[in-house]
């Protein structure tokens, strides 16, 4: 049992019928909420900071209340006048669809008119929604048909301080997006082009920003956009500094005091020590309230769920009123809701989670908090072009984020599983995601943007040159941008319209050509979505390839046609067999392992591709497909000579 010293903070659709009771109540109890919200007392002067200012930075303490109310303040206020909407983009698809299902619930209105959402492969909206939750990746594909945004009157990127790589672009567009709109269009700066349906271009001559925009306004102005930047990060500085010393308004938060505790000594297993502060620390000693405990992914979640499980049988039965809820990103968003869902009267719910509720999702009733210190983190290194998913320490900016979790709505307490010392050695924050994940498909989506200098692109925080340079090269070599790195005419194009990595997508345009796109579709979908076992509403990437016109063909028993196929398409991540048994990527010359988990892992063949190339306790590749080598020379005759 970890011991623990104590040290404290220093500070649906909604029916209006009154007769029907219960619907009447749960109205009444929304609008006493929102009413107690921190946020209701300065709706008045926010909208009056919002109409003085094109760019605002609104820092609030998650709880606040500003990812819901604000939109509807505006709204209100008479932001969505002549047709226009409100934009907010969230980081996480989780986030998006639960706010909108709340505020539409709150609006009383069935989600999908007034109030709606768009996420990859879902869209939740119709001609009549004026408050639209999205990722931050949707909203860049949508700068795609629409280069000036113009259906929007207000933009807001919530959670801006998570830094993901979609939020910096979509930072660096909206601010020339926003600068343009403020001069009435009469500067020409933000290039776009006019696409077929097919994605081509029709007029070559004609590449001034957002033709087809332009035609409809004929000489008169488009409005300013209104763009708001949202943060639960105390330091606006680098947003207010980036964003040409912008106004910043701070919001107080509505935050109880925690409770600190930190083990004495540092704890060799975090997961057994999670599991002893949840039994032993938490279940049998305090007060009633649930439990959020932060862990690194799926694997560990399920893990610790099953170790919970197995210590509820050794309990008396009165003891056993507990329920494990999971929520991690490649879980099914109706499973993510159950986390929202209160826990039976009498029962203590222990909510397993990745980073995901740090800041994104507001998860009720949480009273305790435990923080094991670490986080799993993506880094690429474009070099190698190898990418490393591993355990590393959290920022303190992060544990501090995960410590307000339990003092939403009440006093709460935080045992963090590591010793005070070592929290004063954390960084201060996390290493922005553009700094350390491969760039392919940023580079593709600016390219499609028109912006042709792609490292002169005004990003908040620069990536590595040497990291915009190989996702170029990469482009390139798949065809999807020319030698002098222009977009390519149709199929880089065509790429960019598809919402998948751009190796997946250059893979179902060959398809097309080896009669194998059925086949390929599915291939595609299943390494796309983050779980297999789920059937969405409709198959969405079929949409987008027949909206392209490409041929839907099946090449039947035809395996051969369907991995010479692959090999065109991943011939980046081919791997030849070495006398040892493992494997030489050709690409990096990294010396790899097939992951254990694959079904070819005690296969030897001599020349394989593959999907991922990751680095954890090895280095493995997963998800792998046997060729013919000789097949390299000839469908990727540009990348390997014929004596190799």
């Amino acid at each position: 049992m970890p011991s623990m010293a104590q040290s404290h903070n220093p500070k649906g659709k909604i029916s209006f019928n009154h007769n029907n009771k219960p619907n009447f109540a749960r109205r009444q109890k929304i609008l006493e909420q929102r009413k107690s919200l921190p946020i209701a007392s300065v709706e008045k002067r926010l909208i009056e900071e919002v109409q003085k200012h094109d760019i605002l930075i609104i820092v609030g303490e998650t709880g606040s209340g500003k990812t819901t109310q604000i939109p509807q303040f505006l709204f209100n206020a008479g932001f969505c006048r002549d047709g226009k909407s409100i934009g907010i983009t969230q980081p996480r698809r989780v986030a998006a669809v639960t706010v909108a299902k709340r505020v539409a619930e709150e609006c009383g209105v069935e989600l999908g008119q007034k109030v709606g959402y768009s996420i990859r492969f879902e869209d939740v909206t119709s001609s009549s929604t004026r408050i639209k939750y999205m990722t931050d990746g949707l909203l860049l594909r949508e700068a795609l048909l629409d280069p000036f945004l113009s259906k929007y009157s207000v933009i807001i990127v919530d959670e801006a301080h998570e830094r993901t790589v979609h939020t910096d672009v979509l930072l660096g567009l909206l601010k020339k997006v926003q600068k343009v709109r403020s001069k009435n269009v009469e500067d020409h700066t933000l290039v776009g082009r006019k696409r077929a349906s097919n994605g081509t271009i029709l007029e070559k001559e004609n590449t001034d920003p957002g033709v087809s925009v332009l035609k409809q306004y004929q000489g008169r102005k488009l409005p300013p956009l209104k763009l708001i930047i949202m943060s639960a990060s105390l330091d606006a500085r680098v947003f207010s500094e980036y964003l040409g010393g912008a106004r910043a308004v701070h919001i107080q938060g509505r935050q109880f005091p925690v409770d600190i505790f930190y083990t004495v000594d540092p704890q060799t297993d975090y997961l057994d020590s999670a599991i002893v502060t949840i039994f032993q620390v938490i279940h049998s000693n305090e007060a009633s309230g649930d439990i959020l405990v932060f862990l690194t992914g799926q694997e560990e979640i399920e893990s610790v769920e099953k170790q919970i499980q197995e210590n509820l049988k050794q309990l008396r039965e009165e003891d056993r009123k507990m329920i494990t809820v999971p929520i991690f990103s490649s879980l099914p968003s109706e499973q993510q809701m159950r986390v929202f869902a209160p826990a039976p009267p009498g029962f203590r719910k222990v909510i397993l989670a990745t980073n995901i509720a740090e800041t994104s999702v507001t998860i009720p009733g949480i009273k305790y908090v435990i923080d094991p210190g670490v986080v799993k983190a993506r880094s690429y290194d474009p070099v190698r072009g190898m990418e490393s998913l591993v355990v590393v320490p959290t920022s303190k900016a992060q544990a501090l984020q995960r410590s307000g979790r339990a003092g939403r709505e009440g006093p709460g307490k935080c045992f963090r599983l590591y010793p005070e010392s070592e929290f004063e050695k954390l960084e201060d924050s996390t290493k922005p995601e553009i700094k350390r994940c491969n760039l392919s498909n940023v580079i593709l989506q600016l390219k499609a943007l028109g912006v042709d200098d792609v490292f002169g692109f005004d990003f908040i925080e620069k990536p590595s040159r040497a990291a915009i340079k190989k996702s170029v090269e990469e482009l390139i070599l798949l065809g999807a941008l020319t030698d002098d790195c222009k977009l390519s005419d149709p199929v880089g194009c065509q790429m960019a319209r598809l919402p998948l990595d751009p190796i997946y997508s250059k893979a179902l345009i060959l398809a097309s050509q080896f009669n194998c796109l059925e086949e390929m579709l599915i291939v595609v979908a299943m390494l796309s979505v983050d779980s297999i076992f789920y059937e969405p509403r409709e198959n969405q990437i079929r949409r987008h390839v027949e909206q392209m016109g490409l041929c839907i063909s099946s090449c039947g028993d035809d395996t051969l046609q369907f991995r010479r196929c692959l090999a065109a398409a991943f011939f980046l991540n081919a791997a030849l067999k070495q006398p040892d048994g493992k494997y030489r990527a050709l690409a990096s010359g990294e010396v790899v392992s097939i992951h254990p988990s694959s079904v070819l892992f005690r296969t030897k063949a001599d020349c394989i591709i593959f999907n991922e190339f990751v680095k954890t306790s090895d280095k493995y590749i997963r998800n792998v497909t046997i060729i013919d080598g000789f097949w390299l020379t000839e469908l990727a005759p540009h990348y390997y000579a014929k004596e190799e």
